[in-house]
């Protein structure tokens, strides 16, 4: 490739945004992990250095233990391996339920919110910006996670965000999330425009996380005030959406994928400029 052909590149006003989606595509499938199969296709991807937990249910026939793969016959029996693990003290339950899915997302049975990362099934959830227009410009509600949450405790956060708990939609999701989390009330919250969908595959303390984030906007009206509801939220916070800009770009304040949300807000926003704009959408996306 000679010097007119260069591939485009990020100027350097847009390159520090690069290493919230690196940071969140920072692993390459199957890294070393044994699939677990369902009718022939792989929904998970197992740590093999959790293989000794399965003895248990593999004696019971809840799985199958081959030559370089897992094989789950019944996929109610998920539950059943959640209940089993858990009072082996295997690892610590959330007691929250999410579906698992085939690739063509039929739902297959539910498994336990923290053993997700260590199967390594696919995992959903939602995230909304919170948005209010004022006379000064646009501005986004920020939200502090409280010092208590298991992961990622203190964080900044999206005004609305939480996982896809099992026999709900999307839409059904975030309005649960928002009368739970900000107090929004349900016909508000049914305001909300999908935007996009995000996925990504990462390597976490607590294991792989393969998320999709379906993520919305909410225009806010000015005299709108979330409170919290459910104690998963310290304090709140109306910023403009520059000094948001600015945060994520200078800083790694905000919960890691709630980044990824935001750069995709900024995109929409024309923060960017053109050649940024492609570069980043087109790795953000890709």
């Amino acid at each position: 490739m000679n010097e007119h052909q260069r591939e485009p590149m990020l100027s350097s006003a847009a390159s520090p945004f690069l290493r919230h989606i690196e940071r969140c595509r920072n692993v390459t499938l199957p890294a070393g992990r044994i699939p677990l199969l369902h009718d022939g296709l792989s929904i998970g991807l197992v740590d093999p250095a959790c293989l000794g937990w399965l003895a248990a249910p593999a004696e019971m026939g809840l799985l199958e233990i081959g030559d370089g793969h897992i094989t789950l016959p019944d996929g109610q029996g998920l539950s059943q391996i959640s209940h089993m693990l858990a009072e082996q003290e295997r690892y610590v339950p959330f007691h929250e339920w999410f579906d698992v899915r085939s690739p063509d997302g039929t739902i297959i049975g539910q498994i336990d919110r923290a053993l997700i990362p260590v199967f390594g099934v696919e995992a959903s959830g939602v995230h909304m910006n919170g948005l209010v227009q004022k006379k000064t410009g646009l501005h986004l509600w920020v939200a502090r996670r409280s010092p208590q949450k298991r992961l990622d405790p203190g964080k900044l956060d999206h005004l609305v965000a939480g996982g896809m708990s099992s026999g709900l939609t999307p839409e059904e999701t975030l309005v649960k999330e928002a009368g739970e989390e900000a107090s929004i009330p349900t016909a508000l919250a049914r305001q909300a425009r999908h935007a996009s969908t995000l996925h990504y595959a990462m390597t976490r303390p607590e294991g792989l996380r393969r998320d999709r984030l379906y993520c919305y906007d909410l225009m806010l009206p000015e005299d709108f005030v979330p409170q919290a509801n459910d104690g998963e939220v310290e304090s709140f916070h109306l910023m403009p959406v520059e000094n948001v800009f600015q945060l994520v770009r200078d800083t790694d304040d905000f919960k890691f994928n709630v980044n990824l949300v935001l750069l995709d807000l900024f995109l929409r926003l024309g923060m960017f400029d053109k050649q940024d704009s492609l570069i980043l959408a087109e790795t953000l996306h890709g």
